[in-house]
């Protein structure tokens, strides 16, 4: 006899008298409407907690989105074959009407590209509405192979710069795709000694650098029943950095901090909470390593907010290094949790501004990272000040 039938028939026994053991259930007590299968694509729980929710419609304070998509590659980016025509996801006006009604002063367009594709989308963006949008440039890796490249490179910031670029974005294209032929080859470290005029030149031309290196921790594990992140893994198996020849995450941080070690006239912006937002010991140990090192959170209020006690500490202690960011791209199809919306940025504001328990970190649904809820932080507004664009201006050498 199962518990249910248990606490039935001992019920019954108390209001009337002993039942036999085996007596039948009342129709639709015995689960005959549960599947005895579900898949887990199609499993979306619903909380059946009973908790405050706070809508924020529009952030405490301006903010400045230190990291957007809003122009790409026309070829697909996922190696070196970059070329300078840009495909646009968004037209300033459809953007702007978002950014004023979330209180958003400006964005910040991290691919921009290189050479004529990155002076077109300056002005397109930067130069049509100035003040709202900032255009980052992207290193012309299609040159890679060639003798010269060092020079080229640095030449190539230089002409970045005057077209108008604010800062260089270096792509995980460096350490987990670049390889010494287009084709084959061994990966081209993050530290390789080809790079240091390019990061030099940034350094002298005050432009910052945001650098993404790695993914989060599970990428670079086996995709089997202990990845926390095994559906989005298994619906993206190239997402995967486990085994062949790939690094792991610590290697390609080690490799990233010899650069900004190296380099310490430069400014760098560790992207997505310093590429390891599962350790914000490791992130914190780096802030204090490295004067010339920010972090943004973008694509990260999941990790943060799962761990909300640890993350108010770390904003508390590292709120002078700390940059707003989503990684909002006006186009989601690969990455829907990212699209450019409202729903985006009401949940970093709730996020950040409130004591709310228990929601989600994104508005697409059946996971986009794990299976689980954030929790709200609830920033003082000194920090909060920070935070949204006082960081950010100062990086940028901007003021709103």
């Amino acid at each position: 006899m199962d518990r249910r039938q248990m606490l039935y028939t001992t019920g019954l026994g108390l209001i009337g008298g002993s039942v036999a053991q085996g007596a039948a259930l009342p129709k639709g007590t015995q689960g005959a409407d549960h599947p005895k299968e579900l898949s887990l694509a199609d499993y979306e729980p619903k909380s059946m907690l009973q908790v405050p929710v706070t809508h924020i419609d529009r952030a405490r304070y301006p903010v400045i989105d230190f990291h957007t998509h809003i122009s790409v590659s026309a070829k697909s980016e996922a190696g070196v074959g970059m070329v300078p025509e840009r495909r646009y996801l968004g037209t300033p006006e459809e953007l702007l009407a978002v950014m004023d009604r979330k209180n958003i002063v400006s964005m910040v367009n991290l691919t921009g590209g290189y050479a004529a594709g990155l002076a077109q989308t300056v002005g397109r963006y930067d130069k049509a509405f100035s003040g709202r949008f900032h255009t980052f440039a992207e290193p012309s890796y299609s040159l890679f192979l060639t003798p010269d490249y060092p020079k080229l490179q640095a030449e190539a910031i230089e002409q970045a710069h005057r077209d108008g670029a604010r800062g260089l974005k270096i792509l995980k294209t460096l350490g987990l795709y670049l390889r010494e032929s287009l084709t084959s080859g061994s990966l081209v470290k993050i530290d390789d000694h080809r790079f240091d005029s390019m990061w030099d030149t940034c350094g002298q031309l005050n432009m910052p650098v945001a650098i993404h290196v790695s993914d989060p921790v599970a990428f670079f594990t086996p995709t089997d029943r202990y990845n926390e992140r095994f559906e989005e893994l298994n619906n993206h198996p190239d997402w995967s950095f486990h085994g062949q020849d790939f690094p792991s995450n610590a290697e390609l941080i080690e490799a990233r901090n010899r650069v900004i070690s190296r380099h310490p006239k430069t400014q760098f912006v560790a992207l997505h909470v310093g590429n390891f937002s599962e350790n914000l010991a490791s992130v914190s140990d780096n802030l204090g390593r490295f004067t010339n090192l920010h972090v943004d959170i973008a694509a990260r209020i999941g990790e943060l907010g799962r761990q909300p006690r640890t993350a108010r500490a770390f904003f508390e202690k590292h709120q002078d290094r700390i940059l707003f960011g989503t990684d909002a791209t006006p186009h989601g199809d690969e990455f829907p949790q990212q699209v450019f919306n409202d729903k985006l940025y009401e949940i970093y504001y709730r996020f950040l501004e409130t004591n709310d328990e228990y929601f989600d970190y994104a508005p697409a649904k059946t996971p986009p990272q794990g299976r689980w809820q954030i929790y709200g932080i609830n920033l003082p507004d000194s920090i909060l000040r920070k935070v949204y664009y006082e960081n950010a201006a100062r990086e940028l050498h901007i003021t709103i």
